[in-house]
Formats: C-alpha cells, sequence, structure tokens
C-alpha cells in the first residue's frame, strides 16, 4: 500500500539519529484517513483495507522498505536551553516522494519509547492526536504551510496523563523534520561536520536554488531564506487569528510549516494578548509576540551557522545580524499583504496599514469575534442587513460607521464593484474555523466512540470559506459555558 521509501536520516551518521521500532499496541483500529493527501503520496488504494491500515499506521506492522528512526535535537524551551530533546514518542519511517516530486517525511507521532523519551511513556493521548489531525488539515485548507495529518489509529490502550486517557498514533507528513533546535543539537556539540551536513540537507530539499552559490554565501542565503519563509508563515498565523502555543525552537521548522500542533487554537473574541496554552503561565507565546519570537528562534538558528557563514567569527556576526534584522520588514510587509486581501484590498496605499490598525483596536474594544468580523465585511458591502449583523457586538456604532466610511471611501479605488468586492473578501476570510469548543466537543464524543462529531466537524474545517448548512452550525463563536480557555499540550 505505501509507496517506495527513501531513507535519508536512516543514513544519517548514528549521533543525528537512533533507531526506535514502534511498541507494539493491543487492539489497533484506523479511525481517520485522509485519501486525497494519500493518492498524492502515491498510495496504492486498490490495496487499501482498513484492518491492515490500522496495523500499519499504529506500528504494528512495518511498511515495506522502513527504517524507523528517532531523530536528535534540542531546544529553547521557554526560553531555557535544552542540550538534548529529541524525538521522545516519535519515530520516522522514511520519505516518500510524491507525485508532485517532492520528498515528504512519514512519521509515526504517538508510537512508543526511544532513545530520547526521558523516562516518558512514548504515547499520545487521542485528545491531542485529533487536535493535530484536525487544525492541520484546517491549516492546509485555509492555505498555510503546514504538515498533514495522514491517519489516526487509536491504540485499545490507555495512556495516563492528568486523568486516564484512551491512546491513538498519528501519521504525520512533513516536508522534512529539520528543526532550529536540529542545528542546536549538533552546535552545541562543536560539530561542524554535522551543522554542514544538515545545512546542505536543508538546502537540497527546501532551497534548491542556493546549491549554486559560493560556500559562504550559500549557507547565509540558508538563513535568509528561512527568515523570510518565517516571516511570511506568522504573518499568515497573525491573519487568522491563529496562536501556536509552544514556539520553542525545536517547533520552529527549516522549511517553514507549521508544526507540533499542541496546545494551538485560535482566538474567537479579538486581543492580542490572548494565551491558551495551560503551560505559558507568562505568556510568552501569546498571540501579540509571536513575531518576536520568531525573530529570536531566526537568530538562535544563526548562532549554529556562523562558522559556515565566515571562518572569521566577527564577521559572520555581523553579516548574520544584517540578515536578521531584515526579518521586521519582510514580516510587516507579508503582515500588510495579508491584512489588505482580508479587506478586500489588491492595490497598496500608504494609508491602508492606519485603516487596518484602526479595525483591529476597534474589533478589541468591542471583543468582537475575529473570524466573524471579517467574515461579515462582505454582508456588509451587501446592505443594512448585512451591516447590522457585523455591527452586533459593537456598542459604538458611531465610531464603527465612521470606519465603515473609510473603509468603502478606500474600496472605491479598487476599480471592483460590489459583488467582486464580496467574492474576495468571502474568498480569503474563513466561515469556519476550527473553534476550540467544537474541537473539544469532537475529543470528547470520540473518547466515547464517536467519531460522528470528528467527522463532521473535519469536513466543514476543510472547506473553510463555504458557510455550512448542516445541523451544526460551525460558524457560530462558543456561548459563555461553552469556552475554552486553556488548551494542553498531550506530552
Amino acid at each position: 500500500m505505501f509507496p517506495p521509501f527513501t531513507l535519508r536520516y536512516a543514513r544519517f551518521p548514528d549521533r543525528l539519529r537512533a533507531p526506535a521500532r514502534p511498541a507494539p499496541v493491543e487492539r489497533p483500529e484506523l479511525v481517520a484517513f485522509n485519501r486525497p493527501l494519500a493518492e498524492s503520496l502515491g498510495f496504492d488504494l486498490d490495496a487499501f483495507d482498513p484492518e491492515r491500515a490500522a496495523e500499519l499506521f499504529s506500528g504494528n506492522v512495518l511498511p515495506e522498505g522502513a527504517e524507523p528512526v528517532a531523530l536528535a535535537y534540542a531546544g529553547h524551551q521557554f526560553g531555557n536551553f535544552v542540550p538534548q530533546l529529541g524525538d521522545g514518542r516519535a519515530v520516522l519511517l522514511g520519505e516518500v516522494t510524491d507525485r508532485a516530486g517532492r520528498v515528504r517525511d512519514l512519521q509515526l507521532k504517538g508510537s512508543g519509547r526511544t532513545p530520547f523519551s526521558r523516562g516518558g511513556d512514548g504515547r499520545a493521548p487521542l485528545g491531542p492526536v485529533l487536535r493535530e489531525y484536525l487544525v492541520s488539515e484546517a491549516m492546509h485548507a485555509l492555505g498555510v504551510p503546514t504538515t498533514r495529518a495522514l491517519a489516526a489509529v487509536t491504540t485499545g490502550e490507555t495512556v495516563y496523563r492528568r486523568v486516564p486517557e484512551p491512546g491513538a498514533v498519528l501519521t504525520r507528513v512533513a516536508a522534512s523534520h529539520l528543526r532550529v533546535g536540529t542545528f542546536q543539537y549538533v552546535a552545541a556539540r562543536d560539530d561542524q561536520e554535522a551543522v554542514r551536513l544538515l545545512a546542505d540537507e536543508a538546502i537540497e530539499r527546501h532551497y534548491p536554488h542556493l546549491a549554486e552559490r559560493d560556500e559562504g554565501e550559500r549557507y547565509l542565503g540558508l538563513l535568509e531564506a528561512t527568515v523570510e519563509r518565517q516571516a511570511e508563515l506568522v504573518a499568515r498565523w497573525m491573519g487568522l487569528g491563529f496562536i501556536h502555543g509552544v514556539m520553542n525552537t525545536d517547533n520552529a521548522a527549516i522549511s517553514g510549516e507549521t508544526i507540533d500542533y499542541g496546545p494551538c487554537a485560535f482566538m474567537d473574541a479579538y486581543d492580542p494578548r490572548t494565551v491558551f496554552s495551560s503551560i505559558d503561565e507568562r505568556g510568552r507565546y501569546a498571540f501579540v509576540n509571536q513575531p518576536p519570537i520568531a525573530q529570536w528562534n531566526l537568530a538562535r538558528f544563526a548562532e549554529t551557522l556562523l562558522a559556515l557563514i565566515d571562518e572569521d567569527r566577527e564577521r559572520a556576526i555581523e553579516r548574520a545580524t544584517e540578515v536578521l534584522k531584515t526579518f521586521e520588514d519582510r514580516f510587516e510587509a507579508s503582515r500588510l499583504r495579508v491584512m489588505r486581501a482580508k479587506l478586500g484590498l489588491e492595490t497598496a496605499e500608504e494609508g491602508d496599514a492606519a485603516l487596518i490598525a484602526d479595525w483591529l483596536a476597534a474589533m478589541q474594544a468591542a471583543r468582537a469575534d475575529f473570524t466573524l468580523s471579517f467574515r461579515r465585511l462582505a454582508d456588509a458591502l451587501e446592505g443594512p442587513e448585512g451591516e447590522a449583523r457585523l455591527a452586533e457586538p459593537f456598542g459604538d456604532r458611531e465610531a464603527l460607521d465612521a470606519w465603515l466610511s473609510r473603509w468603502r471611501e478606500r474600496l472605491s479605488r479598487e476599480e471592483a464593484d460590489t459583488a467582486e468586492l464580496a467574492r474576495r473578501l468571502r474568498g480569503v476570510n474563513p466561515a469556519v474555523i476550527p473553534r476550540n469548543h467544537r474541537v473539544a466537543e469532537a475529543i470528547a464524543a470520540a473518547e466515547n466512540d464517536d467519531f460522528g462529531p470528528f467527522e463532521a466537524l473535519l469536513a466543514a474545517i476543510t472547506r473553510p470559506f463555504e458557510a455550512p448548512n448542516g445541523e451544526v452550525d460551525y460558524t457560530r463563536p462558543p456561548r459563555d459555558d461553552e469556552k475554552v480557555l486553556r488548551t494542553f499540550c498531550g506530552t
């Protein structure tokens, strides 16, 4: 059923990875399978059998050609450097080349202990597996670079965290699992040979246009390209009200994908200081802090590359610092593109930043729902009823009307009629996101062996720009009694 594997990581030197066979589980059952993704990866779906798939995606049976390994990495966790972390509950089966010619990692997450488990059980509860499945697939549907979910399997076993929970295994697909923390692991050991090997792997897989450059320029280019992708990625998060929750350096992917969906969440009421993660007690990774934290993580990446950038350390620091300084401008340019589009603007004018800032300030003052407020801008263009829906959470209609007047005046220079502007707005502002309370409902039902709510929510969030017509209103923000204010990582 699986396409042929390559074993790039498995051929890395021993100090970068460790063999790690998945631990068998008692009663594997396939509860989710991403057929479109499997098709794009080259799976033989004519031979698909759910029982056989459950054995494979649980790790009970290894696919032909797989050589599972756990990857070594370090990381700054909430600002504190830990020199050895690594895959403590995941194994990489290998890499496949998809139908578009791209190399993709296939990883089992929750598959048991590895040499990097540090006393943990290596297992994953069902809740975090379903959360990652839902949110990563939503992000993909929203056009955000992300790892993907291929399959989820329940194990028939109990995992003990805050309370006993059913166990599960997620199959994750990624452009790679190279992280800032991967580079930190070898740099902390002054292993320059391994730093170069990892840098060359990153260039080959993610930035092949750099391969022809001279050596120093090649590795400076790797830093610059990674800065550009991270700036764009975080700008996309900010445009959706998404909060990663654990932006440690071991969760910063060199590919520019969103990786490791632990205590992540989408905001309901707009507040830049919002934090959901139960372990982020000081708000280090609050919504508003995500851009500067991304830049901080990139500085840690730059530190690992200095010897490759220039033999003269002072000159290497100077050159890397100049690249890092570009993050703010790159991020702001990306954010402006994202936010202009969310206001229906395709052209750029000098006053756009102020228009965007004033809209966000009005939303914050009213504690208006982030997703609905942007979505209802299209309704407001189409008549008084739509404008009334937009205005529902805003107590001060005078201030809102003043902003709407400025916005309409700005739209008048877009050379598009009302129907086209409304189409634009609905094409970029989602109707459906995986709201915390809906995810919590789906998980609670699944823990009682009812996967109907999970499947219905998955169907809705993978068509995010369509207003659903089903029994459940997935566009509705939570009532006070439904709000989920804390999310957990599941480790």
